[in-house]
């Protein structure tokens, strides 16, 4: 089947997370880039695209969808990599044209546009892909596989945590000028970088949905307009409970995602900076090490898996394997057929929650840590 011709808004050169979606387009050789609007900045735009030896390089986002659109040979879907404030505008002129839409995470910078995207996909025959990486691990959707065959039992308790250390002192990274200002990033700094990767996380695996939660937010460097530190209550729908902690001033933690899940019948254990291992403890009996590809993995996890155990995979690998379903829905899209039903890629639903869980922290931390529904 022929490759996807694929768009990317945003991602020029020295874009960290713009590298990282190409390499991820490709790794399946599923999809071909061959249009971008690079860059706000249109000399850099052009720039970008020359040295990536684009077909096509344009100025802005909204002349690539209007001519795109209109091409016969035009893009089927775009990346979407811009700073988190340029998402909704972006999105929304892809979307109208009917060009899939696949955006970096979080959803949007405020609640308002999150809701307004909504729409606007919903009246759109495009699909939309939301890149919560983690979630493409093959020992994460080995977890979500188990809790949901009920091998942990009742939902208890869920503990997560996404600490990491760059930030602990003033921005000195091009990555924290924009990241640190709340007119790009959105009213959430850790909340909405991370925090929201670590909500998202443990929402996929439990297949549980937050109803409310307490937060405790902190920006410890001075002068700096966005939390950089977040201690959060969860309490989810069924009655399960759990605790989220963001932090980028912790130092020691590069990125040191992870998550806990206890039920009546046992506790799951996964740490993204160790990723082909999954710990699972039956009550009562000793910690089993499940290995990627290994004795013990299951059908969730093969398919996401790419070469024998003991071979590491990660980070860039997880994040193609959110390409690769987005492909396989794409793909599905052309043919008229509905998506194998194991294609589990977030959503702008997922998008959506994560943007409520970023605007209810903000919120509960404004009135004392006091309990919010989202």
């Amino acid at each position: 089947m022929a490759r996807i011709r694929l768009g990317m808004v945003g991602g020029g050169n020295d874009a960290f997370i713009g590298g990282v979606h190409r390499i991820a387009s490709r790794i399946d050789d599923r999809f071909e880039l061959v249009a971008g609007a690079l860059s706000s900045t249109p000399e850099k735009a052009r720039a970008s695209g020359e040295a990536l030896g684009l077909p096509r390089v344009y100025d802005d986002f909204k002349a690539m969808a209007i001519r795109e659109a209109r091409l016969k040979d035009g893009i089927e879907a775009v990346s979407i990599v811009t700073p988190n404030h340029v998402h909704f505008a972006a999105a929304r002129e892809f979307l109208k044209r009917r060009i899939h839409v696949i955006c970096d995470k979080p959803l949007t910078s405020t609640l308002a546009d999150a809701k307004k995207l909504v729409k606007a996909a919903e009246a759109s025959d495009a699909l939309f892909v939301l890149t919560h990486n983690y979630t493409g691990y093959p020992m994460v959707r080995q977890a979500r596989e188990m809790v949901a065959a009920g091998q942990i039992g009742t939902m208890r308790v869920v503990q997560v945590e996404y600490p990491q250390d760059w930030l602990t002192q003033e921005e000195t990274f091009k990555q924290a000028e924009w990241r640190t200002d709340p007119e790009r990033s959105g009213a959430g700094g850790s909340t909405g970088d991370i925090g929201t990767h670590a909500h998202n996380l443990a929402c996929f695996v439990t297949g549980l949905e937050v109803e409310s939660l307490a937060a405790d937010l902190d920006a410890f460097v001075p002068g700096r307009q966005v939390d950089d530190n977040g201690h959060v209550m969860l309490r989810f729908k069924g009655g399960a409970k759990g605790m989220l902690w963001c932090s980028q001033v912790a130092p020691g933690n590069e990125n040191a995602l992870r998550i806990r899940v206890y039920g009546d019948k046992g506790g799951l254990e996964w740490a993204q900076e160790d990723p082909n291992y999954l710990w699972h403890t039956p009550f009562g009996e000793p910690k089993r090490k499940i290995t990627r590809n290994g004795a013990g993995a299951g059908d969730a996890a093969a398919r996401m898996s790419r070469i024998p155990p003991g071979h590491p995979e990660g980070y860039l690998e997880g994040f193609a394997n959110i390409y690769a379903e987005a492909a396989d829905a794409i793909e599905a899209h052309r043919a008229g057929t509905a998506v194998a039903a194991e294609v589990t890629y977030p959503t702008i639903q997922d998008g959506l929650r994560g943007v409520q869980f970023i605007d209810a922290c903000v919120r509960s931390s404004a009135r004392n840590a006091a309990w919010v529904t989202l």
